[in-house]
């Protein structure tokens, strides 16, 4: 069964940079199609963007030119590289595979505030 565990969040000032992380268990993970959600206080959770099997990447509106998702098979890691960060992307970011496990990652919080 895959767990996964999402790091790398952190407070950073408008405009700056973050790449979370999302560690996966499991030897399927290769296999997995795997996205990034975000959830800010008082709302859904959002998805954000997927690393699809062949390499091709899709992202919410939001973040495309921004954002941007790629997987470290080697390392059963996933990535999301943040630039340019807006107050708006303020959230808690988790990752998951397609379909989504029941049980998510305690997610990584992301501030951006000056």
């Amino acid at each position: 069964q895959v767990q996964l565990v999402e790091s790398g969040g952190g407070l950073v000032q408008p405009g700056g940079s973050l790449r979370l992380s999302c560690a996966a268990s499991g030897s399927a993970f290769s296999r997995n199609v795997m996205d990034w959600y975000r959830q800010a206080p008082g709302k859904q959770r959002e998805w954000v963007a997927r690393f699809y099997n062949d390499g091709w990447t899709s992202y919410v509106d939001s973040v495309k030119g921004r954002f941007t998702i790629s997987r470290d098979n080697a390392k059963n890691t996933v990535y999301l590289q943040m630039n340019n960060l807006k107050p708006e992307d303020t959230a808690v970011y988790y990752c998951n595979k397609v379909p989504p496990l029941p049980k998510w990652g305690q997610g990584t919080q992301v501030t951006v505030s000056s």
